[in-house]
């Protein structure tokens, strides 16, 4: 059965629709980015964690957010660029998103129609989400929480495993 988390059509950062029910069957960490926020360095480790699962069914969907702070103000274009000259990322971008106020689709179920625990407001530019196999989400990582530790990597894992 297919999870909440993958009922959405969302676009690519050139403009193409994409349904997110093509990620079924896989792992994924879902972001919402931001380029000149104080929390940006975690491109470096998002990739990095793309890199070392991304062979066993795993992907970071990245999503832009210009809600927190207006840290991200650029175009698609100019982010595509930022993104690939200064972090060198492979891992999917997507057009930007509304997180909180008149939020985008996929936000509103993360943010509302999660269980108890894992939904609520996103306070802030790189709250991670991870997907399980199944399309449903399995645990929240707050922004300060970096993509590379211990607990993620062990949430990751065991999603993987399962």
């Amino acid at each position: 059965m297919q999870g909440p988390a993958l009922d959405h059509e969302v676009r690519t950062l050139a403009g193409a629709p994409r349904s997110l029910a093509d990620y079924r069957g896989q792992v994924l960490l879902i972001v919402n980015t931001a380029s000149q926020c104080g929390l940006t360095p975690q491109y470096h480790a998002l990739e990095a964690l793309h890199q070392r699962f991304r062979g066993r069914g795993f992907s970071v969907l990245g999503f832009p957010c210009n809600d927190f702070g207006a840290q991200e103000p650029g175009s698609p274009e100019e982010i595509q660029q930022f993104c690939a000259t200064r972090f060198q990322i492979n891992f999917p971008l997507f057009e930007k998103v509304k997180a909180k106020g008149d939020k985008s689709p996929l936000y509103r179920t993360l943010t509302e129609e999660l269980p108890e625990g894992l939904r609520g407001e996103i306070k802030w530019n790189f709250t991670k989400f991870l997907v399980g196999k199944d399309g449903r989400v399995s645990h929240r990582f707050e922004p300060q929480i970096e993509p590379l530790a211990p607990e993620v990597m062990q949430a990751v894992e065991r999603a993987l495993s399962a």
